[in-house]
């Protein structure tokens, strides 16, 4: 069933298919969410944002129109504006990392070296993405890891696709900045398959 067909049915009282709508994007919007957390430190709170994404969109299936967006870029844009509102309402909170619960897991001594130097450049990857302003960050992430099309991504952030690809540039450009001291020329097109596309 496509998505499509899965929606009428839902509308018309099959609510039990809603379960293979969330199957079919619960993964990339969870990664979405847990990447958009991430500059703010907030990644435990992204299985719940994730829920309640789902819990929207449940809410709202009536009203969504096809001839406006794919069910995707619906549900996308649903997991941003849950993520913003939550980031909006945190801002007033100051959560240190050991309230998070985010410490590592193993000392570097107990991992191996090559390990410990590709954690360390994923590391740097990460810290260069999250301190982007949120469009860019958004942007790359929708591009880069969940792989959507400019179209999708405009849709999405409510940009034009020259917008976006102008925010995927500058994006890229500030990403690559960051990390030339660590890594130099050599693998400046590199960085986590980031090229110019």
């Amino acid at each position: 069933m496509t998505d499509s067909q899965l929606i009428r049915e839902i509308k018309d009282g099959n609510i039990q298919l809603y379960s293979e709508l969330m199957r079919r994007y619960q993964r990339k919007i969870l990664s979405f969410i847990f990447h958009m957390l991430k500059s703010a430190k907030l990644e435990l709170l992204a299985e719940d944002l994730c829920s309640e994404t789902f819990y929207k969109a449940y809410r709202s299936i009536h009203s969504f129109r096809e001839v406006d967006a794919s069910f995707s870029t619906w549900l996308y844009t649903i997991a941003r504006n849950t993520v913003l509102s939550e980031l909006r309402k945190q801002r007033s909170v100051n959560v240190s990392l050991e309230e998070t619960g985010y410490l590592p897991v193993a000392p570097p001594e107990t991992v191996p070296e090559q390990l410990v130097l590709q954690s360390e450049r994923m590391n740097l990857v990460r810290e260069a993405i999250n301190s982007l302003p949120e469009k860019q960050r958004s942007a790359l992430i929708l591009r880069e890891y969940d792989q959507l099309d400019y179209q999708e991504i405009a849709a999405i952030l409510g940009q034009t696709v020259s917008s976006v690809k102008s925010l995927l540039f500058r994006a890229r450009a500030s990403v690559k900045s960051q990390l030339e001291p660590y890594f130099g020329d050599t693998q400046s097109d590199e960085f986590e398959g980031m090229r110019t596309r």
